[in-house]
């Protein structure tokens, strides 16, 4: 069994450009992690900004030359919900973020997929997550890792 050590360097409202910015503050604070789960885009969508995927591209760059014996995730955009968004600018979002996880080296965890864009997986704004679907993506998380793990 493997226990882990989580940090969270996550940041409420941040966009793409700022976790990039503040990369080299987090380097001066984890050396060595294993596994590095990267979750980014969502407040930049909702700020209608959708030209963060350079930016995207850049974090996966800096951490994978930064940390290079970690694995790095990177996380889907979720199907949150807001009046201005079209569901299918997510799906296309997502669909060019997982090649650039490919070119970078680090891997992909599809959670659009998996979280049911419904009510009882989102709280009333449409965006934050309900406690039912934290249990969903830890659990996928849970087991994407053990899988990295195993493939070892």
């Amino acid at each position: 069994m493997h226990h882990f050590i989580i940090l969270n360097y996550g940041v409420p409202g941040e966009t793409a450009q700022g976790l990039l910015n503040r990369i080299p503050v987090i380097a001066r604070k984890v050396t060595n992690p294993d596994i590095i789960l990267l979750m980014i885009g969502t407040n930049n969508l909702i700020a209608e900004d959708y030209s963060f995927l350079e930016s995207i591209r850049q974090i996966i760059l800096k951490l994978t030359s930064l940390y290079p014996n970690s694995e790095v995730i990177t996380n889907s955009l979720l199907p949150f919900q807001v009046p201005w968004l079209n569901p299918k600018t997510l799906l296309r979002l997502n669909s060019n973020i997982e090649p650039i996880t490919r070119q970078t080296g680090s891997c992909y965890l599809d959670m659009f997929s998996e979280i049911p864009p419904t009510p009882d997986y989102f709280q009333r704004d449409g965006i934050h997550l309900t406690p039912k679907a934290y249990d969903l993506w830890s659990k996928c998380i849970l087991e994407f890792v053990s899988f990295l793990i195993e493939d070892e």
